[in-house]
């Protein structure tokens, strides 16, 4: 079924062609159409030409209305103050309009049809360290953004830069090969979240006792180090139990990627380990483009707008003085094999903002070297810090950093408290199931409805709270509309257009309406929190058409109820596609 025309577009297309009816000239002119309280759409485009033409723009204003004689959608137009357009929509328009949405799988929404292929590098934990409350937000704002990238059109390849390989796997190599049974694990590790906890255990355990013996005995520090060198130069022993150590973490990931809900699937793994063998031939191209050079040893790239204290500039150093190699010579790369081999047209970063500078210069470089072409781009999805109540970093009482594994574990606790006391029919399996929804869908919500730029307070009494912006206030108004639908027997969901909408029936119609363009700007912006404003705003305006209009009155005629239950099915659709496009379940009951 093709995409339904938003109510919003049919507007500004007939508006358009009586500006170009009345004002000749000035055909194709944008008339400045926008939602307004006053009406269901005010333009404010006429002020500007009636400025241009030397006239007045209440009289320029009616031109334009006269000139809108038999625009479909609209029940009436009005000049109002020094010339504005206040626009209402008839009221059958709006449930033709949503009729059409209910009947098609996507809810009317348009698939982009200039879409490419845009590479998503995020979530992207260390080997052999543990996730902490720093690792939230760039899989949680990654995983939604590949989820409406996809959903409206863009072919999207997932990428994890997890952090495998560095000098400190010399010291944990080592060391295993002198504990060869360091990370053995018992033979029934049961579920994928116990294999995960007894793999981090063992990780733990591994690098505190390498540390340790690192620092306290030169003669196991000399070996280690030696050790890095036969990993570089792919011994088959140290390389094997490189992989084992990585192939642990992973497992390790797997448990905690799985409890938050975001699917991670090995081909997408491709650590800096990946690109090891592309870091000479990088160097050596920048070098002889003259895009790098040699600096005090180290191969570098300068810019003039990055500069130090002291007023020198800072380089980019690509390789050190030693013949190692930075992140930088990772990092390009990768944007190499990303748009040679995997042809992106878009590169999206979901990456720290304390790392701003770091990836501006790696773009600018790739800019240099013909690697970031034409129209081809590189984004990063800056991100902020997630603040405990103090307004600063989170961290535990001790000031250390809190495990991502206990965070949602206590989000999922508190979360059962809150379902136990509004589903008191549900079992103790169906307690757990709703809870782990809720929990996490809470902590995701939390993250995803602030702009991914701005800091956030990380509060758990707040995120599962029923009342406020939150995601349990969400989940509770789609279970109300599928419980209603329940309750409504053999009187189905029918758009009645012949039927007189009331206020609170008009508001709730025209947001459903709008759901389209919010994802078009999610996706072109990458910008999760406006689906989370929109589904917030959404389930708010649900709450003032329930309170307002019984829609299973006995006084209701039998159209009436229909219509009313269009408008509640159409709304736990949308609540239910937006929450999935965030990575939010929708549980039928709550």
């Amino acid at each position: 079924m093709p995409a339904v025309p938003s109510l919003a577009h049919t507007v500004h297309e007939q508006l358009s062609e009586a500006v170009t009816r009345a004002l000749p000239a000035f055909a194709g002119t944008d008339p400045l159409l926008r939602p307004s309280d006053r009406a269901d759409f005010q333009a404010n485009g006429v002020l500007a030409l009636a400025k241009r033409l030397g006239e007045n723009p209440r009289e320029v204003a009616e031109r334009v209305v006269r000139a809108m004689d038999g625009a479909t959608v609209l029940e009436n137009v009005g000049v109002s103050g020094p010339g504005f357009l206040n626009l209402r929509v008839r009221d059958a328009a709006i449930v033709e309009n949503l009729t059409a949405r209910c009947e098609d799988d996507r809810l009317g929404v348009p698939r982009n049809p200039d879409a490419g292929t845009t590479v998503i590098d995020y979530a992207q934990p260390n080997v052999a360290k543990e996730m902490h409350v720093g690792h939230l937000r760039s899989a949680v704002i990654g995983d939604a953004m590949v989820r409406i990238l996809e959903f409206t059109g863009e072919e999207v390849v997932r990428r994890h830069h997890i952090g495998d390989w560095g000098t400190q796997f010399g010291m944990l190599i080592q060391y295993l090969i002198e504990h060869p049974h360091e990370l053995d694990r018992s033979a029934d590790s049961g579920s994928v979240e116990a294999s995960g906890a007894e793999a981090m255990s063992n990780l733990n355990r591994l690098y505190k006792a390498s540390r340790t013996l690192f620092d306290s005995d030169p003669g196991f520090k000399t070996r280690a180090r030696a050790r890095v060198v036969d990993l570089q130069a792919g011994d088959e022993l140290t390389t094997g139990l490189w992989q084992r150590i990585v192939d642990e973490s992973k497992l390790y990931f797997s448990s905690v990627f799985e409890k938050l809900d975001v699917e991670i699937r090995d081909p997408d793994v491709v650590g800096e380990s990946g690109y090891n063998h592309m870091l000479d031939e990088t160097c050596r191209l920048l070098e002889e483009s003259g895009v790098a050079e040699v600096s005090e040893g180290a191969l570098c790239v300068f810019f003039d707008d990055v500069r130090g204290p002291d007023g020198n500039r800072v380089p980019l150093i690509v390789r050190k003085s030693d013949g190692g190699y930075g992140y930088a010579a990772s990092d390009l790369s990768a944007i190499r094999d990303r748009v040679f081999h995997l042809h992106a047209t878009t590169l999206l970063y979901v990456v720290d903002a304390r790392q701003a500078l770091h990836f501006k210069m790696v773009f600018e470089t790739a800019r240099r070297a013909g690697w970031l072409h034409g129209n081809l781009k590189a984004v990063q999805l800056a991100f902020g810090t997630v603040l405990g109540a103090d307004g600063k970093p989170f961290k535990t009482r001790e000031g250390e950093t809190i495990r991502l594994i206990d965070l949602l574990d206590e989000a999922i606790e508190r979360a059962a408290a809150v379902v136990r006391e509004k589903a008191r029919d549900l079992g103790p399996e169906e307690i757990r199931e709703r809870a782990a929804q809720v929990g996490i869908g809470a902590v995701k919500y939390a993250d995803l409805s602030t702009s991914a730029i701005r800091d956030y307070k990380f509060d758990l009494d707040q995120m599962v709270s029923l009342n406020g912006d939150t995601s349990v206030y969400l989940q509770y108004a789609y279970a109300r509309t599928r419980s209603i639908l329940r309750k409504a027997g053999e009187v189905r969901p029918t758009g009645r257009p012949d039927v007189a909408l009331e206020p609170a029936e008009r508001a709730l119609g025209l947001h459903l309406d709008g759901f389209g363009a919010v994802l078009e700007d999610a996706a072109r912006e990458y910008a999760p929190h406006k689906p989370a404003a929109y589904l917030y705003r959404l389930a708010a305006l649900f709450t003032s058409f329930y309170d307002q209009c019984h829609v299973l009155s006995e006084d209701n005629t039998r159209a009436v109820t229909e219509n009313r239950l269009l408008l509640c099915d159409l709304t736990g659709r949308t609540l239910r596609r937006g929450m999935e496009l965030l990575g939010l379940h929708a549980p039928e009951r709550l």
